[in-house]
């Protein structure tokens, strides 16, 4: 299980002074990206010319948040070839309360678009 922590910005409220739905898949993309970048893995995917694609998203809001409010998001990953899917589920730091869950399905790709297996040294790396 990977963790990522932020807090919210101003920037990132809507009209009713909470984040807006669509600011959360910003959210976990980045968390996703620092996971990578935690791992060593973003140097990598730019040697071998991969691309992650995201595919298929399914999101469950169950609270809003607000400015300033801390974050944790844990993100499991699981193989399902061709695809690697991320599981995250994000809660306000310190407590129990769950704001999401998403799971998030994505394919490697190349440069040219074409799909590619998951390389073995991915999953050696990000499947736990």
């Amino acid at each position: 299980m990977f963790e990522y922590n932020f807090s919210v910005r101003g920037y990132e409220l809507d009209s009713y002074g909470h984040v807006n739905h669509a600011v959360y898949l910003n959210y976990l993309e980045q968390a996703r990206w620092e996971l990578f970048r935690n791992l060593g893995l973003l140097g990598y995917f730019h040697e071998n010319d991969l691309l992650l694609v995201v595919i298929d998203v399914h999101m469950r809001y169950s609270r809003e948040i607000s400015l300033f409010d801390e974050v944790i998001v844990r993100t499991g990953i699981t193989s399902e070839p061709p695809y690697l899917v991320f599981h995250h589920k994000m809660y306000l730091k310190g407590s129990n309360l769950k704001i999401c869950s998403a799971t998030i399905k994505t394919l490697f790709t190349d440069k040219g678009k074409l799909v590619r297996d998951i390389p073995k040294s991915i999953t050696d790396k990000l499947i736990t």
